[in-house]
């Protein structure tokens, strides 16, 4: 199995402790264009707060127009349009209106998403976390395609896939993917959608590093944003995510990050120079992620590894970046989206 980049970390100078605006000081992206989604909650806030601070011209697709302004009112410059990962009219439309403008698109940064949602499903009848998590931001990504070239062919473009230690939940699940014979696990359904956005990188990448588009998915954390809702403070206190008091445990030894540091790792792969040449790898920690390695348990060796200070990383689990599955996923995405690059 090979990717076009080594999955093995380049020694960057950055750790768990950095955050975003670390990463782009000295960085100039004045010209630069970038689209977040999910920028106005959690760490996609940190994210477009950084873009902007080193000079990009930021769009941010908004669901609630009014509640985007006020979260980002501290922030001069960000240009809001609306737009709702669920809805593929939706992701059209706020598609069509960029591509109209003839702009060019340097960095796409895909991160929004839902976690551990009670069951439902879109008006396909596709998961709802599959279909918002990977499915919306596959469609908008390939509907902005035109733009990302645009880009590729003069300085370079990247996406970048914000996904989660959570895809060691699931592979992919292909003759079940929207729960349709099978129970419904939240967690599952989670871990598969963030496995897709590893694999999504993967293709993407493999399809774009000769047109100047590479891709990137990561790992931001684990921070107590919006996106943990719908678990409960049990649940979290388990995870070590939150204290007796109900507060964060911020640890960023152990990955547990404020928003600030969350957002590192997005903003290092949508603008950092030590990742020129580089794509289709997941990372970590302002890094490349190694890979975890095969035991009887990889998952509990690599939270252990973690959890003792060994390594800072968690790693990726080698299913979710398998070249053969991420083809395959690109060919399932076309089919049940109807979007094709």
């Amino acid at each position: 199995m090979t990717t076009s980049t080594p999955q093995t970390p380049l020694g960057t100078g950055y750790g768990p402790a950095t955050t975003a605006g670390e990463v782009v000081a000295g960085v100039d992206l004045t010209g630069r264009i970038a689209i977040v989604t999910g920028g106005y909650s959690g760490l996609g806030v940190e994210t477009v707060r950084a873009l902007r601070t080193a000079g990009a011209s930021v769009v941010v697709p908004v669901r609630n127009r009014e509640k985007a302004a006020e979260t980002l009112a501290d922030i001069d410059g960000v240009q809001l349009e609306p737009m709702d990962l669920q809805d593929p009219a939706s992701v059209d439309a706020f598609a069509d209106r960029f591509l109209d403008a003839d702009r060019p698109l340097h960095m796409l940064v895909n991160s929004a998403g839902i976690m551990a949602v009670p069951f439902s499903r879109d008006e396909r009848g596709y998961e709802s976390q599959f279909a918002t998590n990977h499915l919306g931001h596959f469609q908008l990504t390939l509907r902005l395609w035109p733009a990302l070239l645009r880009a590729g062919a003069a300085v370079g473009a990247r996406v970048v896939a914000v996904s989660s230690w959570g895809h060691r939940r699931s592979d992919i699940v292909w003759d079940d993917v929207h729960f349709e014979r099978r129970p419904y696990d939240p967690m599952s359904a989670y871990g598969q959608s963030k496995t897709a956005n590893n694999l999504f990188a993967v293709e993407l990448d493999r399809r774009g590093r000769d047109h100047g588009v590479r891709a990137f998915s990561l790992h931001p954390g684990m921070i107590l944003t919006p996106l943990a809702r719908h678990i409960g403070a049990d649940d979290l206190r388990g995870m070590g995510v939150i204290d007796e008091n109900g507060e964060p445990v911020i640890d960023p030894s152990r990955s547990m990050k404020t928003p600030p540091q969350g957002a590192a790792t997005s903003v290092w792969c949508a603008t950092s120079p030590q990742l020129d040449g580089h794509g289709g790898v997941y990372c970590e920690n302002s890094d490349i992620a190694p890979l975890v390695p095969e035991g009887d348990d990889p998952v509990a060796a690599a939270v252990e590894r973690v959890r003792t200070r060994e390594s800072s990383f968690f790693g990726v689990m080698p299913y979710s970046i398998d070249p053969h599955s991420a083809t395959r996923l690109w060919e399932l995405s076309e089919k049940l989206t109807g979007v094709h690059a």
